[in-house]
């Protein structure tokens, strides 16, 4: 132990979920000495990278050097954006590097969360293994399942007679087999990258007709706009700051009024870009909300081929929803009738923690959604548990790194400065006002994003920690350059170290 820090006990934690997010806080507490048994409900790592719960050609959001650890870069030979069996393998590279494996017990759920009855600090897990269930207790509990892993499912009037008559209904992440679409008429409902991800492999292979149907309009970002990696231009902390992001000072507020019009005119120069390559206009999919004010983790990436599949004809967009199925017919809110054999409904994943009783999730939740947690990981209501993964962001595997560093040390009361819960609800509450009043955008998935404020939500975790380091020597580098993964391990690792006894 260095730096004078104060005696920290080892403590025994448990980590609920395999994915990244679930990696990056085994690794943090492990490294640190704790006693860590982790528990996936899965036969594998990999959370919605696993390959069971993958649909075909799905790959990353996120360039491969901003979907990545600190300490391990993608393989050079994977390309820019990686397909989903290369994220797995990834994944599984990281997890043999730090031997995370010897921590989680798979196949294995956990079907209840209560506060311990014996008078100590923690909570009682139910765990379910093998269909037998037993109890164990925990000193801190790090809840990492995300927002992606319990399915969205909904259905319409007629679904049952319509699968009574052979027709198949599908949440996304069950269209694992391409080959289902082969000569059928498929209706995708949603317009996310995993809607339109599911509508151009259905079209390569041999759907008879695919039809996508989306509620409204959403600004679309392909891989390159204007031939320009679209890393260069949306990850930038200059960009960041052309943003109304949380707690701006007077002088941060009068320079944003100044450069108003600056700002307003590369925003719709970028929108015109957009409209021009996309050729958004004439699929009247051109939103009507400004690109700065929707700017958040619902911004989709645009699927290679989506535009070219709607200019052959492959895939039909239809604005609208499904209202009801009559028939072998999907009948849309607009009054359409559209011919369909397989629908997959992309219509995203459930919020929440089952496990966790009713009354803390009463604590944690607004009665809007909204969530309640300090630097979107901890309530202080809900003492010795924490959440890593909550922080989405474009770069998630950074991301949840960072905060599952920060969450060790907010543990183990190690903190640069430990925040009270009087502290931390008073910032909570600020950023909710943010949120409901400055920027609504800022509210999708119940307010569980740092995008596109990377930068600004990085900060704040370095100087919580304590880091010495927290950003590039050469200003313009750290000012026109997307986030440096390795870059952050150094800031990190010049925060004082200690070990668990």
């Amino acid at each position: 132990m260095s730096g004078g820090a104060a005696m920290v006990h080892r403590k025994t934690v448990a980590v609920i979920g395999g994915g990244v997010s679930g990696l990056a806080a085994a690794k943090a507490f492990d490294e640190r000495g704790h006693r860590v048994i982790g528990f996936e409900r899965s036969h594998d790592f990999g959370g919605v990278w696993e390959l069971s719960r993958s649909y075909p050609d799905v790959q990353t959001q996120s360039p491969k050097d901003l979907y990545r650890f600190t300490d391990h870069p993608m393989p050079a030979d994977f390309p820019e954006w990686p397909k989903g069996p290369q994220v797995h393998a990834y994944l599984h590279g990281y997890a043999a590097k730090h031997r995370l494996g010897r921590l989680f017990q798979l196949n294995t759920s956990i079907t209840a969360m209560d506060r311990r009855t014996d008078g100590k600090p923690g909570w009682t897990l139910t765990i379910e293994e093998a269909g037998r269930t037993r109890q164990q207790d925990f000193d801190f509990v790090a809840v990492c399942t995300g927002q992606f892993s319990e399915k969205n499912v909904i259905s319409h009037p007629g679904q049952d007679a319509f699968i009574a008559r052979g027709g198949q209904v599908m949440h996304s992440s069950d269209y694992t087999d391409p080959t289902l679409a082969r000569g059928k008429r498929v209706v995708v409902l949603g317009g996310s990258k995993s809607a339109t991800d599911i509508a151009v492999n259905a079209a390569k292979n041999g759907a008879a007709q695919v039809t996508m149907v989306y509620r409204e309009n959403v600004w679309r970002v392909p891989y390159f706009v204007g031939g320009i990696n679209f890393k260069h231009l949306l990850y930038m902390r200059a960009q960041e700051m052309q943003f109304n992001s949380w707690g701006r000072s007077p002088a941060q507020k009068t320079m944003a009024a100044l450069t108003k019009p600056l700002v307003w005119a590369n925003f719709r120069g970028l929108e015109t870009l957009l409209k021009l390559q996309l050729g958004l206009k004439k699929w009247d999919m051109v939103p009507d909300t400004p690109i700065e004010k929707a700017a958040s983790c619902s911004l989709p990436i645009v699927t290679p081929g989506l535009f070219e599949s709607f200019r052959d004809g492959s895939v039909k967009p239809v604005r609208g929803t499904i209202d009801r199925y009559e028939g072998d017919d999907a009948v849309l809110s607009t009054g359409d009738r559209v011919g369909c054999d397989i629908v997959v409904l992309a219509v995203g994943w459930k919020l929440g923690v089952p496990f966790l009783n009713s009354d803390a999730r009463a604590k944690l939740i607004e009665p809007d959604g909204q969530y309640r947690v300090y630097r979107l990981a901890v309530n202080p209501d809900l003492p010795d548990m924490g959440f890593v993964g909550f922080n989405s962001s474009f770069c998630t595997v950074l991301s949840a790194e960072m905060i599952a560093n920060w969450l060790v040390r907010y543990a183990d009361g190690q903190l640069a400065r430990q925040p009270t819960a009087a502290e931390m609800n008073a910032n909570i509450d600020a950023m909710l006002r943010w949120r409901r009043k400055e920027r609504p955008a800022a509210q999708v998935y119940g307010g569980l994003c740092s995008a596109p404020f990377h930068f600004k939500h990085f900060d704040e975790v370095l100087e919580d920690v304590g880091a010495r380091v927290r950003k590039k020597g050469n200003p313009l580098s750290e000012t026109f350059r997307y986030p440096d993964a390795s870059a952050y391990g150094q800031y990190l690792a010049s925060a004082p170290q200690y070990m668990a006894q």
